[in-house]
């Protein structure tokens, strides 16, 4: 709907330019100035609808297909028994980070480096299934499914 609506307010002020092309108003300084403002307008618009195009359809993005309650489409999935939260602390213009260590039930454990204060979310012995994003080669946490 943006990227339509975008390309309808690009063109019209391109209608304005041609309409003042067409009858003589762009000899005035007044309709140089018109023209460009007029031309700055539709490339700004022109410029958002580019960048819709680029973004996608915003229906494939939802429709994804969903796993144990936990979207699937919206990063990875992670299972298994929270067994320890660690927050650390960075500087300033830092994110902050926490490390999390979910065991599978077995002798293996998983090691993740989230970013963010999680400890609220990921309580230490609750056994989840928890969804990534990777945001600039950092995890950050989507969503957690509490089994």
């Amino acid at each position: 709907m943006m990227l339509v609506l975008s390309l309808v307010l690009a063109l019209l002020p391109v209608l304005a330019i041609v309409w003042m092309i067409f009858y003589g108003a762009v000899t005035t300084v007044d309709g140089l100035f018109m023209g460009l403002i007029l031309a700055a307008i539709s490339g700004i618009f022109l410029l958002n609808a580019f960048l819709e195009f680029r973004k996608g359809s915003p229906a494939a993005t939802r429709s994804a297909a969903r796993v144990g309650g936990v979207a699937v489409g919206s990063g990875s999935v992670q299972r298994g028994l929270v067994q320890s939260v660690q927050f650390f602390e960075a500087h300033v213009g830092q994110p902050n980070k926490s490390i999390v260590v979910l065991s599978d039930g077995s002798k293996s454990s998983n090691l993740l480096a989230l970013d963010g204060d999680v400890r609220n979310a990921l309580p230490v012995g609750q056994k989840v299934a928890i969804t990534l994003r990777k945001e600039d080669g950092r995890n950050v946490l989507v969503n957690v499914d509490y089994a």
